[in-house]
């Protein structure tokens, strides 16, 4: 068998040349054209984020004051949920008018809950009240029901002296202490929230 070196020069050259391509198709092909393929992935996934990151641009200078205005937001929410609870906060309402008669210095003889009126987004909730006090008392707790976070109507509001109780409507006198003047029957009325369709729950009754 004839030695690499006895071939002729050309025919080396060719030998030579021929190996070369051949390498060099193979790492091509098996080597090459897969790395080739994956740094188009890449560089596709790169221009992809590139893109997104270019479309969100604007907003990072908003993010602050998207912030304040997600917080402003949670801050009026809260506050509605304090002129308007839910439902399930109708006990909470006669201890806050409790409280008011405690500091006035008036006392809160009667309220019985009335039907609700159920509307689209809340619900009215009546309740007959009787109370009775020093006159100039009884118009201070008025004065602070008024003030408070929640709303709160009073209608068919009767007046009369503790001589008199019968006039102002009250279903029962009582023995009043000194310096009680007056007797008063009202109607105090609140809102809960609730959704739309949603049954109006019943007044729970109050604690005594």
């Amino acid at each position: 068998m004839a030695k690499f070196t006895d071939i002729s020069a050309k025919v080396q050259l060719a030998i030579v040349v021929g190996l070369i391509v051949v390498i060099s198709g193979a790492l091509y092909w098996f080597v090459y054209k897969t790395m080739d393929e994956q740094n188009r992935a890449v560089r596709a996934q790169v221009k992809a984020k590139q893109e997104e990151n270019a479309a969100l641009m604007p907003y990072a200078d908003k993010k602050a004051d998207i912030e304040r205005k997600i917080a402003t937001l949670k801050d009026q929410l809260e506050q509605m949920r304090r002129i308007v609870p839910d439902e399930k906060e109708a006990p909470q309402f006669m201890e806050m008018i409790q409280a008011e008669a405690r500091k006035a210095g008036i006392e809160i003889r009667r309220y019985t809950a009335k039907p609700t009126a159920a509307r689209e987004f809340f619900t009215e909730v009546p309740w007959d009240m009787d109370l009775d006090g020093p006159y100039y008392s009884v118009l201070r707790f008025f004065e602070n029901v008024s003030h408070l976070d929640r709303i709160i109507n009073v209608s068919g509001l009767k007046m009369a002296t503790i001589k008199r109780p019968s006039d102002a409507g009250v279903k029962k006198t009582y023995t009043y202490a000194p310096g009680e003047s007056v007797v008063v029957s009202c109607v105090t009325t609140t809102f809960f929230s609730r959704e739309p369709g949603a049954a109006a729950a019943p007044a729970a009754p109050p604690k005594k």
